[in-house]
């Protein structure tokens, strides 16, 4: 779940419908902008269905009562949220590969130097998982494949990221207020915007506006989400609340 915290409640986006938001974006992502074209699929299928894992575990929001707030993503208990990746990484595996190969890689790029025993486990799978599937497309280390591959990768962590914004920050929100992580531009850096980061401007609440954009023209995109009182999970509970918040939808237009 993204948690995106107000003064009297919870703004709240299942990680699969900001998935879904991902694959749109990847979807329109210029096809001269996008090398080995024959994989463009394999990775807007990865974007669509990367966080698929989380699926189940969204179902039922679970309360961090340490910090007096739903679990997120970025805190959700280590040992269920890695069982439920490595069951995701296993269903893209059984829809495409290629897509799984990404998926694979961008799950194990979050745990540098995993110390729970869960977490070493998970990347020492993941590796294996990754090597055969590196030998399978015949990408080795330095190759024009694998360069691909890791262009692919970021393309992913793009639009993921690009999501994300939409979900972590407000209508609106001006540069200096923005969610941190996203104040000085995505972290990924392309040729077609001279290896520079591509920044976002949401200043005006119809559009965000991209300093350099990969996509083939306006993107109009809209984000399901629920907003949950806090009055209303102090009464009765989060499970109950969030099931009983109406279904929303962030509209934007990408610009």
């Amino acid at each position: 779940m993204i948690i995106l915290e107000q003064d009297q409640s919870f703004i709240m986006v299942t990680q699969h419908d900001h998935a879904m938001v991902s694959g749109q974006i990847a979807e329109n992502w210029k096809e001269e902008y996008f090398p080995e074209l024959d994989h463009k699929q394999d990775v807007v299928l990865a974007c669509y269905e990367h966080d698929r894992g989380w699926i189940e575990l969204d179902k039922n929001p679970k309360w961090n009562a340490i910090n007096q707030k739903p679990y997120s993503f970025m805190d959700y208990p280590a040992e269920p949220k890695i069982t439920y990746y490595k069951r995701g990484i296993e269903e893209v595996f059984n829809l495409n590969k290629y897509a799984a190969l990404l998926c694979s890689l961008h799950y194990t790029s979050f745990l540098h130097n995993p110390t729970s025993p869960v977490s070493r486990r998970f990347v020492s799978e993941e590796n294996n998982r990754q090597q055969q599937l590196l030998n399978r497309f015949n990408i080795n280390g330095n190759s024009v494949k694998e360069k691909n591959l890791l262009y692919h990768l970021d393309i992913l962590k793009f639009c993921d990221n690009l999501s994300l914004y939409l979900c972590l920050n407000k209508p609106g929100t001006t540069k200096t207020k923005e969610y941190p992580f996203f104040r000085n531009g995505f972290p990924q850096v392309f040729p077609f915007a001279h290896n520079q980061p591509i920044s976002a401007d949401w200043s005006f609440k119809e559009y965000i506006k991209l300093s350099v954009s990969p996509l083939m023209g306006p993107l109009q995109v809209a984000l399901p989400y629920k907003e949950v009182q806090k009055s209303s999970i102090d009464k009765h509970g989060l499970a109950s609340a969030y099931k009983g918040a109406p279904l929303n939808y962030r509209e934007v237009k990408i610009m």
